[in-house]
């Protein structure tokens, strides 16, 4: 096909849309039903108009091909493990009983049954149910999700392109089943997982689907020669079907690298690549393989994980290139809007000039069509939209907002004495067991405590007027003495004090630190109904007064018993943030780590003796290729040990990090240089805490013992077992017994018996210890 015809044949598309509706009605159906209020129906009925709602909006913008299958009740690789029946068998009687209650099994667990293991989604702050996965694993294939969204959407008269998760992603994101041998390669389940995906796909073909597309994004990260076999030999198997609908294979996130020639002589009919600036190089590279003659190319072009407005003429350039490169070039996001919210301009409180900066999913839908059309009838189509992005592209870019020059005079004065601790661990260790008289095994929790529906409901009275801020004050002192005065009485070592007056952790920061602006609903995903809304990281960064020294110095004031400080890292707030893109994250993370320096040192003047700065995404953030971590650990680490390295060494600095492999950081965690690291290891059963012993971890440590992101009550014995396989990898005198995260979005009754067992459990194995 010529370029003119490539360019004539361009469409718009996208791979996936944000599930949860504009005010968050799938939450609160899904919610409803696990409380016994929404009846099975209703929940359903509820999931199927927020479909038929997206797919109206993404065709009312011009979205020319819909995605679907990308909604989900949960989680779209747990509904890839229903779609090939890898059902673990603890979890298939109550599968069988009821579907929806046992997909939720899965997800949740009961009381009886422990959940699937959950962990990011690639460098996202999305969680995915992990596959469990054996030699015996036999699959079978149940299409019927599938076909019956893709049927809801032909019916709409649209054109639907059904959206999987590719197989070699799949078992390459899946682990060994409990029992399993921790060698055991899902990979090696490749052929007989094949099979179930051409039933699949001969079931989508049936029912009308034209395309399908697969998505591999594992195939970004740096893969073997044998992982690179695998994605030839499934798509040469697949591409060979005969009567299948036209394979698409999406990558993003990042470069293809050695997977692109590998993907681009496959017998499939299409790719769809990342082209923004984290994966700039595909384009080179599709150039370097011969393009994609007789295929179809969708081209990632517009940022689907940040909200900063595209620019467009810099996005008709590339897509000109590209028209030279395959037989029909389409316009898309780079990956799924999943990862951003629904509509900017559902924002109130933001400035009309600074608003016109963001793209929310339906603002970068409009963006893809716009380049769309430009594409296919030329700039004068688009000279309209061309010249207003210009002008907001130059806003932003000359704002006052943007540049502090006193923030940027201090984060140029620091000085590498400035990130280390004034003595070494040892020594520290030393003053801090004086100072603090902790009894071997001591207990801890994370941080918050649950957000009771009456702490909520007195955030939305202050901010209606309907109480006053004294009002409000009494209901967060009430709420900390009843946090404080549980942990005293069930017998917790180091106390927290609830963190009742916070929203979120990243929001709460931000709201009270220049260069932020938060949104009222720019809600995102995190998993299941677990909705955030992150902060817009839009200038330079200060601190211009203390954020939490009052509230941490009253709860101290009500016990005799260490309270921790409670703040969230450098790294997170970028993470959890939609972060600036006009300078390098290493810059932004030195302004937002001096910003917490100050107040680590506010917390220590006023007497708090252990602070915790809670670094959940630092592996979150690791970039995907093995050649871009050296660059990123290294200010990644020096931004958490510039916040915490102005204290005296009998002051304890804890971190936190929680549902990530942590395997392939554990040096990076060792640079940290904290004295103490709580991390998430319940549903893993203690996999960190031998990945510490093996590196030789020389601090302090508390894998989790009791999992929070499941209603189920852990018994005691559960806890000791857990706890004894941790003291097999970390001695007694640095072990620490602690929860796997925070109880925020716990209930009251869960957390007290939970507790409970995890305080006993220390017990029981304290007086097991050999006496010294």
């Amino acid at each position: 096909m010529t370029t003119k015809s490539a360019a004539a044949a361009a469409r718009a598309t996208v791979y996936g849309y944000p599930r949860q509706g504009q005010n968050r009605e799938l939450k609160k159906a899904i919610e409803g039903y696990w409380k016994g209020r929404v009846t099975a129906e209703a929940l359903h009925a509820t999931a199927a108009e927020l479909r038929q709602s997206n797919w109206r909006q993404l065709a009312d913008a011009g979205i020319h091909e819909v995605p679907t299958g990308d909604f989900s009740y949960y989680d779209h690789v747990l509904d890839t493990t229903v779609m090939v029946g890898a059902i673990p068998e603890r979890h298939r009687t109550v599968v069988d009983a009821d579907a929806t209650d046992g997909y939720f099994a899965m997800a949740r667990g009961t009381q009886e049954v422990a959940p699937l293991e959950m962990t990011k989604w690639f460098d996202t702050n999305y969680h995915y149910l992990v596959p469990e996965l054996g030699p015996d694993t036999v699959f079978t294939a149940d299409s019927s999700k599938q076909v019956a969204e893709l049927t809801e959407a032909l019916a709409q008269g649209l054109a639907a392109r059904p959206v999987l998760v590719g197989p070699v992603t799949y078992l390459l994101l899946a682990k060994p089943a409990p029992g399993v041998p921790a060698d055991f390669e899902p990979l090696t389940l490749l052929d007989r997982l094949l099979p179930v995906y051409a039933e699949v796909l001969a079931d989508l073909r049936a029912a009308g689907a034209d395309w399908v597309q697969l998505d591999e994004p594992a195939l970004v990260q740096d893969r073997t020669p044998a992982e690179l076999n695998a994605a030839d030999r499934a798509y040469r198997d697949l591409g060979a079907i005969t009567d299948r609908p036209k394979l698409l294979v999406a990558s993003y996130f990042d470069r293809l690298g050695d997977a692109l020639p590998v993907l681009a002589k496959a017998p499939v009919d299409g790719l769809a690549l990342d082209f923004t600036e984290a994966a700039a190089t595909n384009l080179d590279a599709l150039a370097a393989v011969g393009g994609l003659p007789g295929k179809r190319l969708v081209a990632g072009v517009v940022n689907g994980r940040n909200i900063w407005i595209n620019d467009l003429q810099k996005s008709l350039s590339a897509l000109g290139t590209l028209l030279g490169l395959a037989d029909r070039v389409d316009v898309a996001a780079s990956c799924s809007l999943l990862h951003v919210p629904l509509d900017a301009t559902a924002e109130r409180d933001i400035d009309p000039q600074i608003l016109r900066w963001l793209a929310f999913a339906q603002q970068k839908t409009a963006e893809i069509v716009t380049l769309a059309k430009g594409l296919a009838q030329g700039t004068d189509a688009i000279a309209g939209e061309l010249a207003a992005n210009r002008a907001d592209l130059a806003s932003r870019a000359t704002s006052p907002i943007t540049r502090d020059p006193a923030v940027r005079s201090r984060a140029q004065a620091v000085t590498e004495a400035d990130a280390r601790r004034s003595q070494p661990y040892a020594e520290r260790a030393a003053a801090q067991r004086t100072h603090l008289g902790l009894p071997l095994l001591p207990t801890t929790t994370i941080g918050s405590f649950p957000q009771t529906s009456e702490l909520r409901a007195a955030r939305a009275d202050l901010r209606a007027g309907r109480i006053d801020t004294p009002g409000y004050e009494e209901r967060i002192k009430a709420e900390i003495q009843q946090v404080i005065s549980f942990q005293e009485k069930t017998g917790i070592d180091v106390l927290v004090h609830g963190e009742p007056e916070r929203n979120d952790m990243v929001q709460y920061f931000a709201e009270q630190l220049t260069g932020y602006l938060a949104t009222q609903d720019g809600w995102v995903q995190s998993y299941g109904t677990r909705y955030v809304r992150p902060p817009i990281l839009a200038g330079d960064i200060s601190r211009p007064e203390p954020m939490t020294v009052r509230w941490t110095s009253y709860a101290q004031s009500l016990s005799d018993r260490p309270v921790k400080g409670m703040l969230t890292g450098p790294v997170t707030m970028l993470a959890w943030s939609f972060v600036r893109d006009d300078q390098p994250l290493g810059e932004t993370a030195r302004q937002v780590a001096l910003a917490l320096r100050d107040e680590v040192t506010d917390l220590e003047a006023a007497g708090t003796s252990v602070i915790q700065v809670d670094e959940p995404a630092l592996r979150e953030t690791l970039p995907l290729r093995a050649a871009d971590h050296a660059a990123y650990l290294a200010w990644a680490t020096e931004a958490f040990r510039l916040s915490t390295s102005g204290v005296r060494p009998d002051t304890q600095i804890h971190t936190h990090m929680c549902y990530a492999e942590f395997g392939d950081i554990v040096q990076a965690i060792d640079d940290l240089d904290a004295d103490v690291i709580s991390l998430e290891a319940a549903r893993s059963h203690m996999q960190v805490a031998r990945e510490l012993a093996a590196h030789g971890y020389p601090r302090e440590a508390g894998p989790g013992v009791y999992d929070i992101h499941s209603p189920r009550v852990p018994s005691t014995d559960e806890a000791a077992n857990l706890l004894r396989t941790g003291l097999k990898a970390i001695p007694a005198e640095r072990l620490w017994v602690n929860p796997d995260c925070g109880l925020k979005t716990r209930g009251w009754p869960e957390t007290r018996a939970s507790l409970e067992n995890l305080v006993t459990a220390a017990r029981t194995v304290r007086s097991e210890l050999p006496a010294s």
